[in-house]
Order: structure tokens, then C-alpha cells, then sequence
């Protein structure tokens, strides 16, 4: 094959640097994008007076047809042909004749793969979001389906104080939430169309950018051209939010495994989403939850790769950037994938109520409480603090809970303590005192699902 762009060479590339050269392997998932701006770039040649208007006519048609061709699965790529800005322009070429080559006038492949990533992106995250409000509206209706269920909260994955599943439910909610909002910053610097810097330094030709923009749904026009065409904070800054879905969603899966074990047992998969074992018949095994757990690496090595291809580079365009998408479309499908998965995994799993609130009735979950009470009582925090560890202590050696001490007992270490110790000290007590806003009491709760789901609605 006679050499791309080769006017000034003397020899056909070698076969070995085609192969590696070539990127149509992977980046023939833009065609679709690298046709829809080069339509919106050929009616604004023509529009312009670049092209005659019926050149551009021909060429919107010529290229409608490649893009019909390519859907019905019709047409093979050329690893030749590099890209998948070559292969278009070759299946166009081949279609209309030499008018074909008139497209690629005032436009490189610099910032003509600029905007293909950018629309790409801009789709994706659409997609994404849209997991994550599904993911959303999955856990606030779990919680409301599991409003009274108590649980120990942990810290140090020790039992610490006593809080509802719903309560724990609505923190991942919190945290997809947030996700959500940093796709959507993401998206809006994604949103701007860099065709028309050319290679570098724009074109010589009088473009219509706005134009373009507006063809193409871009909500503005890059400011500089040796910016638009090495440009890729976008694609590290969507990797960047993904990898923190996925350390959410690994975080997740970690207490679903944790949970669904015998020593928790606070859980059952459901079938569908969990595998057994090939020597062991009785295993029940949370292989989903373990994949999504170990593919939030595979995100985060996309980034690191991003980041690593970015920052040695001199402006503007080089080579090295081709890099940039095997890591962008990788970390796309991982995280789509994993969120796909996760949800109805979720939504299947049988809650085992009882067994959260036994757990939660031990590991002295209400000595804060007891501390607290004390304190209303008149003693300072620091000594209620002390008294109420000095009752747990007891408590161990006797091998009961707080709540099987008698008055006496609890006399021989503070005046203090009444009859109405054993209502404050009750795990029901202890959680639905805690009304504060984002605490785990059932109106705060309440409230904060409402107000969760004003904030999904607001952002479809």
C-alpha cells in the first residue's frame, strides 16, 4: 500500500511499524463520532464557500452511506489505513471518487481525534450517570424497605454504636451521589469543540467553529489551538471520577462479602449473582461482588497510564497520545460493566434482620449512650467516659450486657444512674435519639431519602 501522507518519503513504511502504528484495533468504536463531525465540517465548507455547496452535498451523502455500511457490519477496516479517520476518508474516497479527499480541507487528525474522544466521552458519561442514578434509587428503595432494621456500625470494623441499615444504605447513596455531580463537572469541560485548530495553529481558511459547535451540540469552542489538540485533562478527569466509583463500589462489595460470610451472616446472595465451588459442594461463593472488587484496580491502572502518557509531553500534538484511548475505552466498559452488575445484585440479596440486630445488641453499642446519659445527669463527659468503661469491663467479666446490670450494680460505680438508664440505654433509644440532620434516627432518615430523591429527580 502506497505510504500515508508520504509525498516527502522514499520508502514504504515497514510492515512491522504498520502493525504497531495502527490504531483502528481499538478506535473504530469512534466511527460514528468521527462521521458526525466530519459531516458537520463538510456542510460548514461548504457553507463557508470553501467547498461549493454541492461538493459538500455530495459528501454528506457519501458519508451517510459509509455510516449505514459500517452499522450492517459491511465493511472490513484497513490496519493500513492507520485510524479511523483514514479508513473513513478511504471508504468515502472509494464511494464519490477524489471529492472525498476534498474533506479533510482545513482539518487534521489532531483535532479531528480531539473532537471524536470528546463526543465519545460525552455519550458515556450520559450512560454512566444513568447508572448511577439507577444504583441511587435502588439503595433509597432498599432503605425505605428496611427503615427499622438495626445494625452495629463500626469503626475499625468493631462494633461501635448502633445505626439502621437504612442509615447505612443512604451513605453509599451519598457517596454514587457524589459521583454523579464530579461526571457532570467532567462532562461540562468535556463540552467544548476543538475542530478548526488544525494540527496546532489553526487554518489559513475562513471556518465557521460556532457553526460546528452547534451542529455538533457543543455547548462552547476551544480558546486556544495549541491547547485544543494536546488536550486531554477531560479523559484523565473522567478516569479519575471512575476510579472513585469503583472505590466506591469495591468499598460496597467488601461488606456484601463480609456480610454474606457465616461470621457476619447479616446477608444472602441471591443465586443468580453468586458461583460455587469445584471441590467444595456447599460453597456459596460472592464471586460478583469479589470481580467488582478486584476490577477497581484495572480503573485505577487507566488513570495512572493517563497520566504517566501525559506528563512528559511538549506542546502540542505527539504521538504518544494514541495511548490515550485503550485506557479511556477501558475504563468506560469496567466501570458500565461493574455498575450493570452490581445493582441488581443488590436488589436480589435477602436481608437477614434478625441476626443484624442480635449483632448490633452486642459489642456494647450503647455505652456511648450510657456515657451520655451520665452527662445529663451532671457528670462531665470525661468522667461519664470513664464510669461507662469501667461498667463495660464489669460487664465482660460477668459475661452479660449493659442492659442485664441491675441498679445496684450500676450504683456501686455511680449515684447517678436511675431506673430510666435501662430506656436510654435501649438500641432503639440510642438510635432514634440521634435526630440530628444525617443521623441514623428514622425521621432524619426519612428526610434525608426525601431529600435524596428531590436530588436525583432534579439532575434526570
Amino acid at each position: 500500500m502506497t505510504k500515508l501522507w508520504g509525498g516527502r518519503f522514499q520508502k514504504e513504511t515497514d510492515h512491522l511499524v504498520e502493525d504497531f502504528h495502527s490504531s483502528i484495533s481499538f478506535d473504530q468504536r469512534l466511527y460514528q463520532y468521527d462521521i458526525k463531525g466530519s459531516i458537520a465540517h463538510a456542510r460548514m465548507l461548504g457553507r463557508c464557500g470553501i467547498i461549493t455547496e454541492e461538493e459538500a452535498g455530495a459528501i454528506v451523502c457519501g458519508l451517510e452511506e459509509v455510516l449505514a455500511e459500517i452499522k450492517a457490519s459491511q465493511v472490513e477496516f484497513s490496519v493500513e489505513a492507520e485510524d479511523i479517520h483514514m479508513n473513513v476518508e478511504q471508504l468515502l474516497t472509494a464511494k464519490i471518487g477524489d471529492l472525498g479527499k476534498k474533506l479533510h480541507t482545513a482539518r487534521s487528525r489532531n483535532d479531528q481525534v480531539a473532537l471524536d474522544i470528546r463526543m465519545y466521552l460525552k455519550d458515556e458519561i450520559d450512560q454512566v450517570s444513568g447508572l448511577l442514578r439507577q444504583l441511587q434509587e435502588a439503595l433509597l428503595d432498599l432503605a425505605e424497605r428496611h427503615l427499622g432494621v438495626l445494625m452495629p456500625g463500626y469503626t475499625h470494623l468493631q462494633r461501635a454504636q448502633p445505626v439502621t441499615l437504612a442509615h447505612h444504605l443512604l451513605a453509599y447513596c451519598q457517596m454514587f451521589g457524589r459521583d454523579e455531580g464530579r461526571l457532570a463537572d467532567c462532562r461540562r469541560r468535556t463540552d467544548v469543540m476543538p475542530l478548526g485548530a488544525g494540527a496546532l495553529a489553526g487554518t489559513t481558511f475562513p471556518l465557521d467553529r460556532q457553526y460546528v459547535a452547534e451542529q455538533l451540540g457543543f455547548a462552547a469552542i476551544t480558546q486556544n489551538s495549541l491547547d485544543a489538540v494536546s488536550d486531554r485533562d477531560f479523559a484523565v478527569e473522567f478516569t479519575a471520577a471512575a476510579s472513585l466509583v469503583m472505590v466506591h463500589l469495591s468499598r460496597f462489595c467488601e461488606e456484601i462479602i463480609l456480610w454474606a460470610s457465616a461470621e457476619f451472616a447479616f446477608i444472602e446472595l441471591d443465586d443468580a449473582f453468586s458461583t460455587g465451588s469445584s471441590m467444595m459442594p456447599q460453597k456459596k461463593n460472592p464471586d460478583v461482588a469479589e470481580l467488582i472488587r478486584g476490577k477497581s484496580g484495572r480503573v485505577f491502572g487507566n488513570l495512572q497510564a493517563l497520566l504517566t502518557m501525559l506528563k512528559g509531553l511538549p506542546l502540542a500534538y505527539n504521538k504518544d497520545m494514541q495511548e490515550d484511548k485503550e485506557a479511556l475505552f477501558d475504563a468506560v466498559d469496567t466501570v458500565k460493566k461493574c455498575l450493570l452488575v452490581f445493582r441488581p445484585m443488590l436488589e436480589t440479596m435477602r436481608v437477614k434482620e434478625d441476626n443484624m440486630q442480635a449483632a448490633a445488641s452486642k459489642g456494647f453499642t450503647n455505652a456511648t449512650d450510657l456515657a451520655d446519659y451520665l452527662v445529663r445527669r451532671g457528670l462531665p463527659f470525661r468522667e461519664a467516659h470513664e464510669v461507662a468503661g469501667k461498667l463495660v469491663f464489669h460487664c465482660l467479666q460477668q459475661k452479660i450486657t449493659l442492659d442485664q446490670l441491675s441498679l445496684d450494680d450500676y450504683s456501686k460505680f455511680s449515684t447517678l444512674v436511675e431506673e430510666g438508664v435501662y430506656d436510654a440505654i435501649s438500641l432503639k433509644r440510642c438510635v432514634d435519639a440521634r435526630r440530628v440532620p444525617g443521623g441514623p434516627a428514622l425521621e432524619a432518615v426519612r428526610e434525608a431519602i426525601a431529600k435524596a430523591r428531590q436530588r436525583l429527580a432534579a439532575s434526570k
